[in-house]
């Protein structure tokens, strides 16, 4: 295999290794952020629990809830965006994937050709070889 392969080959791995990184960076992110939402909801149903048991609670309930509506939309919407970037990442790192497994295609091919060159060149010099053995 010839030095320009193990190059596209080596680029191509630290392409890949580089968005596996990303995505692991980004899926973690995610994971942060639906956490966030879950303990969101946790927090909602333990106020309006507390609320039943208390009126003047049970006054500030409808701004509580705003609020926390508020700040789910913007969790949801962050979501979203990380959602949506996740999913560009997967697909750079499919075709990266793709990607080196055509370099790594390419420089089997071409090692096979070499080898198929030299073995033609023995075989050249074998039947050299016996047709000079045949002559004699």
């Amino acid at each position: 295999m010839g030095n320009w392969a193990r190059s596209l080959i080596r680029i191509s791995n630290y392409e890949a290794e580089t968005l596996q990184k990303g995505l692991a960076i980004i899926v973690n992110r995610r994971t942060h952020l639906e956490m966030k939402l879950a303990t969101l909801d946790a927090q909602t149903e333990l106020e309006i629990a507390g609320a039943r048991s208390d009126h003047q609670h049970m006054a500030q309930l409808p701004h509580f809830l705003t609020g926390q509506e508020l700040r789910k939309n913007a969790l949801l919407c962050e979501l979203d965006e990380t959602l949506n970037e996740e999913a560009s990442v997967r697909d750079q790192l499919t075709m990266a994937f793709e990607n080196l497994k055509k370099f790594e295609h390419v420089a089997e091919t071409a090692r096979l050709h070499q080898l198929a060159a030299i073995e033609r060149t023995e075989q050249a010099a074998l039947d050299e070889a016996a047709l000079r053995s045949h002559q004699r």
